[in-house]
């Protein structure tokens, strides 16, 4: 993983005191802050191009989040501005930019960039951001996902989600005849590689907390197997054959351990893995069927689905205590619970009447709320900063015509939908955390 290194550099115009620029992103639906960037000055005509393009990836990352409305560049009073000048903001003012972004790259030796940026209050006329960066060239579209995460979190106060990726199913071919690869792509769809070769079938893929190991399912002669991937080295291991399974098993917060459902005895239930030694712990025992099951960040509780009450619902159940209860009492079918990476909210699918959901609610079962609905949608994927749902999504087009799976990312208040373009179809996104 190539390496950014970040500065903060104060000027003697610097003041982000009482600062207005601030969007409080739990109101749900608002309105979009005005946000204008210039391109990064340079006097390099060789990075010339690459200022633009980091210009295009930061416009295009705060964009899709929903939450700034990018002003385009032909409203903009200046394409690039002096680093070392205070802006003049009365003219800024005219466009109805809130928030002004503006700065410089200088090529240093051994190909490495030095990019240099600020962001103002354009109503107030204050700085609230003055930072340095620094890292290969080769690595401009990385850091431009890094800047975008810096402006997000300084203006909402949450911490941002560009600089991560999403793993995830190819799918090709005929229906009878399906291709399956392992994919990965940046969160914007950039950088897209595919990581197994579809000579035999892959599912459910499922990052470690440092991203930078996926697990996934695979059949071996009929029987379901979990291979370990390292991004990093490209090494490959098998952590075991797992009769029964049909889930590939999640990773606990601190990575030492997985969760997963295995079928003992004709019987479903949940277990624990250590990673190190192998060594497998029974979680539950229970004639339904338990399976699904997702940690919460702090590793102290789990929620899983079973069919113990006679139909498929959510539970959770204290790791420590192994005390279990019901969390879903609403009508339909509960699935695929994920624990949001804040802690304070679970996502699931749900089937009512015909139809699919994707829902969210409190850890305690209250505050149900559904945010996608379809006639099939699955998976849900949480963004780093829990705020930002990914899953796969199938719609009717006729009586007997159903479209492609594919991917769409949704906030969790259920607004700012969009599909993600992917090569070919898409199904079982994992999203990682914020890259290191």
């Amino acid at each position: 993983m190539t390496h950014i290194f970040a500065s903060f550099f104060v000027f003697m115009f610097f003041n982000n005191v009482n600062a207005e620029l601030v969007i409080d992103i739990t109101e749900g639906n608002i309105d979009p802050i005005p946000l204008a960037i210039t391109e990064f000055s340079t006097k390099d005509s060789d990075i010339k191009k690459i200022s633009q393009d980091i210009n295009n990836v930061i416009n295009n990352n705060l964009e899709r989040s929903g939450l700034f409305k990018m002003l385009p560049k032909s409203v903009l009073i200046e394409n690039s501005l002096d680093f070392n000048k205070k802006p003049i903001f009365s003219n800024w003012r005219i466009t109805e930019a809130q928030g002004l972004v503006h700065g410089r790259i200088l090529m240093l030796p051994n190909n490495q960039l030095r990019l240099e940026f600020r962001l103002w209050d354009v109503l107030t006329e204050k700085q609230l951001i003055a930072q340095q960066l620094t890292t290969k060239k080769t690595n401009w579209r990385r850091i431009s996902h890094v800047i975008s995460d810096i402006i997000y979190q300084r203006i909402t106060g949450e911490s941002g989600y560009f600089d991560s990726r999403i793993v995830y199913i190819s799918e090709s071919g005929e229906k009878k005849n399906r291709k399956k690869r392992l994919a990965i792509m940046d969160q914007d769809g950039a950088n897209h590689k595919f990581l197994t070769d579809g000579s035999y079938l892959t599912l459910t893929p499922r990052f470690s907390p440092a991203a930078q190991k996926i697990a996934y399912l695979s059949y071996h002669k009929g029987a379901p197997r979990v291979y370990l991937l390292d991004l990093n080295t490209g090494f490959q291991k098998v952590l075991g054959d797992f009769p029964g399974m049909t889930f590939s098993p999640r990773f606990s917060p601190n990575g030492k351990k997985i969760i997963m459902s295995l079928a003992k005895n004709g019987n479903s239930d949940i277990y624990e893995m250590i990673l190190k030694s192998g060594k497998l712990q029974r979680l539950t025992s229970n004639r339904g069927i338990d399976t699904a099951p997702s940690y919460s960040p702090d590793g102290k509780f789990i929620v899983f689905e079973s069919d113990r009450s006679g139909s498929q619902q959510l539970y959770s159940m204290n790791l420590k205590t192994k005390k279990k209860k019901r969390i879903s009492f609403g009508n339909g079918r509960y699935a695929t619970p994920v624990w949001s990476p804040r802690g304070d909210i679970i996502a699931f699918t749900k089937y009512l009447q015909g139809e699919f959901y994707i829902g969210v609610m409190f850890t305690n079962g209250k505050g149900e709320r559904v945010v996608y609905k379809s006639y099939l949608v699955e998976g849900p994927t949480w963004s780093p900063n829990g705020r930002v749902l990914a899953f796969y999504s199938q719609f009717k087009k006729s009586k007997n015509n159903i479209s492609s799976p594919k991917i769409k990312v949704i906030d969790l208040t259920g607004n700012n939908l969009r599909e993600l373009i992917t090569p070919s179809d898409a199904s079982d996104p994992a999203w990682s955390a914020l890259l290191p």
